[in-house]
């Protein structure tokens, strides 16, 4: 691994555990040459399926592109980044536990709303409007009506009985 400082190519690892719920493994290094010291996270590369686009378009999975979105949705809403984190992580775990090598990518749009439903409505209702194309008011006025009915994702995290440490 080459030091990020000064380019030299011999470090060694100072420190090794577990991160990202067991998927990756965070390295503490320090270059040889330079005495820097910087972390490193190592992820098995696992084949994800290529989308199937709604026009028949064939394009490789983008985990960036799937972050953004969701993201994007949950722009200014009180949702903890380990929980938005751990949706990511259920969505690629679903796409690798498929076992396809081609989705449609309305699949994955699926996913990602089961997950804001459970996450925040606000943010369900920015992406739904989206990605489901509302047409019109009345298709939107729907959708939140349904969702006034279940109790909100916030209440349920509140509800949830707080883990000793």
């Amino acid at each position: 691994m080459r030091c990020p400082f000064c380019g030299h190519a011999e470090t060694k690892v100072t420190d090794s555990r577990l991160a990202g719920e067991g998927t990756q493994i965070r390295r503490r290094r320090e270059c040889l040459d330079c005495g820097e010291r910087f972390t490193t996270y190592e992820t098995a590369e696992l084949a994800m399926p290529r989308m199937v686009k709604r026009d028949g378009r064939r394009e490789p999975f983008d985990e960036e592109k799937l972050r953004r979105g969701m993201m994007h949705a949950l722009e200014k809403r009180p949702v903890e980044t380990e929980l938005i984190e751990a949706a990511l992580d259920r969505i690629k775990s679903k796409l690798l536990a498929s076992g396809e090598r081609e989705l449609p990518a309305k699949q994955v749009g699926d996913w990602v709303m089961e997950e804001l439903h459970e996450l925040d409505h606000v943010a369900y209702i920015r992406f739904a409007s989206v990605y489901l194309s509302f047409e019109d008011v009345n298709a939107f006025r729907e959708t939140i009506e349904r969702l006034e009915k279940e109790p909100t994702p916030e209440m349920q995290r509140d509800q949830m009985p707080l883990l000793d440490k």
